[in-house]
């Protein structure tokens, strides 16, 4: 009787075995159709702010990134980038946050699902011979040194049926 249900017990994990490593094996898996692109720093309401802490002894160097950003948006042909442009305004705060100087960025309206980070603007406005050369990528360093803290993002929703 013990050898009929030894018997029985592995004629049973014989097709369970079978079934549980074709249960495992997966067919290769499928490159997407189209990656989405990944947004770090973007908006997802028609308005929102950026409050950037830099470096008290730093501020030129972020006032001129703004600067370029700028100047590079108005040369270029990009319209999509000038359509996300056309609503930044750039502050600076007259009250310090946590000892370091406090910009606010608005912008309204925002195009939403779109990159705002700063250093990615930079880029998109610049030609491939201006990040190329020494002067930029020492800039880019020095811009990169400036931040005091990273970038506090805010989605913004109208109240009270908006302006």
């Amino acid at each position: 009787m013990r050898r009929s249900l030894i018997t029985t017990t592995c004629a049973l994990m014989i097709p369970l075995a079978t079934a549980a490593l074709l249960a495992q094996t997966q067919p290769p898996a499928q490159p997407p159709a189209a990656e989405a692109k990944k947004i770090g720093l973007g908006f997802t309401t028609d308005a929102g702010l950026l409050l950037i802490q830099i470096k008290k002894d730093q501020t030129a160097v972020f006032e001129e990134m703004v600067s370029k950003i700028r100047t590079g948006a108005a040369k270029s042909t990009d319209e999509a980038l000038k359509k996300q442009l056309a609503g930044w305004k750039v502050f600076k705060s007259a009250e310090d946050m946590q000892g370091n100087a406090l910009y606010v960025i608005v912008a309204d309206p925002t195009v939403k699902e779109t990159e705002y980070e700063l250093f990615g603007l930079l880029q998109k406005v610049m030609t491939p011979d201006e990040l190329r050369s020494e002067e930029t990528q020492a800039f880019f360093k020095r811009a990169q040194a400036a931040f005091a803290a990273p970038y506090n993002k805010l989605n913004l929703a109208p109240v009270g049926g908006g302006m």
